[in-house]
Formats: structure tokens, C-alpha cells, sequence
């Protein structure tokens, strides 16, 4: 086997390219192993295999480094806005001030939905999950916006885009109203993409709705730290499904569809549950040693990451974020006194720091969006509704890349050999 810099790798017999990111592992090109040596690589869950060359995001899991377009995720979250980063990941660079104007103005004019789309709504019952009904009114956009969906025209991918990142506040107020039995509101075109969002979720026809500018920055750096995540299950997800040249909205229905899973979208959630049922900081010493426990069901949750290694860089920025939120609106919660004290508890235990086990971003994002007012059905809406911005961005990619080909993973067969058909009076 020769090292990297060969540009080859040799196994077995064979010869394989060595192929070279910017930044990060290199990769073994094995397109042609199959044909050479009649055997498939067997790598469950894709951990040690790349699917496709990206330029949109890079993560460092043993350093916790996460990077958009090459800018650190603490300083777009500190210092940019969701727009810009969404302008960033769809066309590669940061926006000048007129850049920023044109293209903030391009996705407000997109954000209401065809009127039709509200009967849709009515179809649901009134407890149907938000991710239910994002699945499906999102499904269904391509029903209504023909002009869109040729996927081999670079133009009406954009508009594809661009109307996806619009409407999904849209599409998530609108669930939020209905299961509350509230009147649906109109986009107001005078307010940010988040403040817009906010007045669309807990606005009433009855009285003018007041932009709180704390929580709105909040909940703006929180869809930031949701953006993107690399190849991640419903990114992955959305890519497959874009391979066989399914229209932009199917892709990023079956991505929410993906995001649902617990495992994926819903940690957030259950970071929260597991807080309150904790409870207060003196019951922490108790949960903590059934989290060690093997035979316990318990599991401390918001702690760890498949990628994350070190402290997850999103972290740092939502633990200063939910001071600043709690702060502006009052809030006493012995949930969030009891993340803080069991976050500090577990950085300083052995088996948690042997482990690598450190707060990731659900273990606060959760805490805060509860404290704005969110029911935590509504979540995984909000996580879909920001990771949008990276599912159109690595769509458009794959879409432009001339060496993607349609996902056909191959397995390892383990049933039964061939054998003859038995009619059924023989059996």
C-alpha cells in the first residue's frame, strides 16, 4: 500500500487514484474496483465513504471546526445573518451590501403561497405533527409551480431555490396556526426572514405584532447553525433522491421526511425531555450514574455526536444565546440552570471526557426555543425549515456536477441461494 502522496493506492493487485480535497482526508477513487476485482466495499451507515466531491461545507469532528464556504460557523453566527449565509452557500461567496439588498428582497417577494395551498392545510387533523404537514404542502409545491421544475435549466433551478427558502417559514407558521386553530397571517414584506417568521407564528389579526430584536437574533443564529451540516442523513437523502432527477421540491420533501427520524431531526426534543425530567441540579448525580450504567435505559441526550469529537462549535453559540434569551424575557426555568450545571458536571467527569461526550447544539437549541414559546412538535419544523438553505445548495451542486450519477449503494446478499418455485398444494 503506498502513502497519499503517489496519487495511488495500491489493493491487492490493483491500482487505485488517490484523490485530494482542499482541506481534510484524502480519498480513494474505487469507481472501477468493482469491474476489476468482481467484489463491492462493505461500509454500513457510510462512515468511511465519500459519495461526492462538495465545496459547500467541511467539518473537523476531532478539532470541532465546521466551516461554510471556508468561514468558521461562530463568526457567521455572531456576526452575519441567515441571509447572507444562505446567500453564501447557494452562490459561493458573501453578498456585498447590494448584493445582500437583491437577493433579500428576491426571497421576500417568494414567500406567499399559492392560496389554493391553504385547503390543503384543512385536510389534516388538527393534531397531525408540523413535520407531517411540511411533508406533504411542500410535496405538493411542485404541483403548483410548473414554471419551476425543469431541472436541466440553471434559471428555474434558482427559482426553485429561492422559493423554497422563501416559503418554508410560511409552510411552518402555517402549520403552527392550524394546530393551534388560529387564523393564518400573510408574509409582511417590511420584516426580516425571521421577524417575518415570528409575527407569521405568534401574530393575531386582532393587534399589530412587535418584533422582540433578542429573541429574533436568536432564533436568526440558530437557523445559521442549522444551515448546513455536510453529508448528514436527510442531505444525503435529498441528493439521492435529486440523482434520479426527481423535481427540487420532491427532493426537499423527502429530506424533511428523512430529518423527522429521532435520530436525526428530533434530538433537540429529546435533549429537552430528558432535562425536564431531571428536573432540578440536585437530581443530576443520580441521572448521570444511570447514564453510566449499562443496564439503565437512560441515555443523556444532547451530549455526543456521530462527527463531533471535541466540542461541537455550534455549542458555544447557543449557550451565550439562551442568556441573552432568558434575560430579555424574564425567564426563571430550572431547565436551563440544570443544562448548565450538567453540562459543567459532565465536562469535568472521566467517563464523559474519556468518551468524547460533549454538548452538541441540541442540547441548548431546544432550551431556547421552548423559552420563546415553541412546542416541541415544532422543532424538527423549525431544523427543516433552516436546513432548507443547505438542501437547495447541495441539490443545485449535484444538479451542476458532471460526474454525478443516479445512488444504486450495493449490498452484501445473505438470503437464500436460488431455488424452485413449489406450487402451493405441495408446500
Amino acid at each position: 500500500m503506498s502513502d497519499a502522496a503517489s496519487q495511488t493506492m495500491t489493493i491487492g493487485e490493483k491500482q487505485y487514484p488517490v484523490r485530494q480535497g482542499s482541506v481534510g482526508p484524502d480519498v480513494v477513487d474505487i469507481r472501477k474496483y468493482y469491474a476489476q476485482t468482481g467484489m463491492f466495499t462493505y461500509d454500513p451507515g457510510f462512515t468511511s465513504t465519500a459519495s461526492c466531491d462538495s465545496a459547500l461545507t467541511y467539518i473537523d469532528g476531532d478539532e470541532g471546526v465546521l466551516l461554510h464556504r471556508g468561514y468558521p460557523i461562530g463568526q457567521l453566527a455572531e456576526q452575519s445573518s441567515f441571509m447572507e449565509v444562505a446567500h453564501l452557500l447557494l452562490n459561493g461567496e458573501l453578498p456585498t451590501a447590494p448584493e445582500l439588498e437583491k437577493f433579500s428582497y428576491t426571497i421576500t417577494r417568494h414567500t406567499m403561497l399559492h392560496e389554493q395551498l391553504a385547503q390543503f392545510y384543512r385536510g389534516f387533523r388538527r393534531d397531525a405533527h408540523p413535520m407531517a404537514i411540511m411533508c406533504g404542502i411542500v410535496g405538493a409545491l411542485s404541483a403548483f409551480y410548473h414554471d419551476s421544475t425543469d431541472i436541466a435549466d440553471p434559471h428555474q433551478r434558482m427559482v426553485a431555490s429561492h422559493r423554497l427558502i422563501a416559503k418554508m417559514p410560511t409552510i411552518a407558521a402555517m402549520a403552527y396556526k392550524y394546530s393551534v386553530g388560529q387564523p393564518f397571517l400573510y408574509p409582511d414584506n417590511s420584516l426580516s426572514y425571521t421577524g417575518n417568521f415570528l409575527r407569521m407564528t405568534f401574530g393575531v389579526p386582532a393587534e399589530p405584532y412587535e418584533v422582540n430584536p433578542v429573541v429574533e437574533r436568536a432564533l436568526d443564529r440558530i437557523f445559521i447553525l442549522h444551515a448546513d451540516h455536510e453529508q448528514n442523513a436527510s442531505t444525503s437523502t435529498v441528493r439521492l433522491a435529486g440523482s434520479s432527477g426527481a423535481n427540487p421540491f420532491a427532493c426537499i420533501a423527502a429530506g424533511i421526511a428523512c430529518l423527522w427520524g429521532p435520530a436525526h431531526g428530533g434530538a433537540n426534543e429529546a435533549a429537552l425531555n430528558m432535562l425536564r425530567e431531571i428536573g432540578t441540579p440536585d437530581k443530576i448525580p443520580e441521572y448521570i450514574a444511570r447514564a453510566k450504567d449499562k443496564n439503565d435505559p437512560f441515555r443523556l441526550m444532547g451530549f455526543g455526536h456521530r462527527v463531533y469529537k471535541n466540542y461541537d462549535p455550534r455549542a458555544t453559540v447557543m449557550q451565550k444565546t439562551v442568556r441573552e434569551v432568558f434575560e430579555s424575557l424574564g425567564v426563571n426555568d430550572p431547565v436551563f440552570e440544570t443544562a448548565l450545571r450538567l453540562e459543567e458536571i459532565a465536562l469535568k467527569d472521566d467517563y464523559f471526557v474519556e468518551k468524547k461526550l460533549f454538548p452538541n447544539v441540541d442540547f441548548y437549541s431546544g432550551v431556547i426555543l421552548s423559552a420563546i414559546g415553541f412546542p416541541t412538535t415544532m422543532f424538527t419544523a423549525l431544523f427543516a425549515l433552516a436546513r432548507t438553505v443547505g438542501w437547495v445548495a447541495q441539490w443545485n451542486e449535484m444538479i451542476s456536477d458532471p460526474e454525478q450519477k443516479i445512488g444504486r449503494p450495493r449490498q452484501l446478499y445473505t438470503g437464500p441461494t436460488q431455488r424452485d418455485y413449489i406450487p402451493v398444494d405441495k408446500r
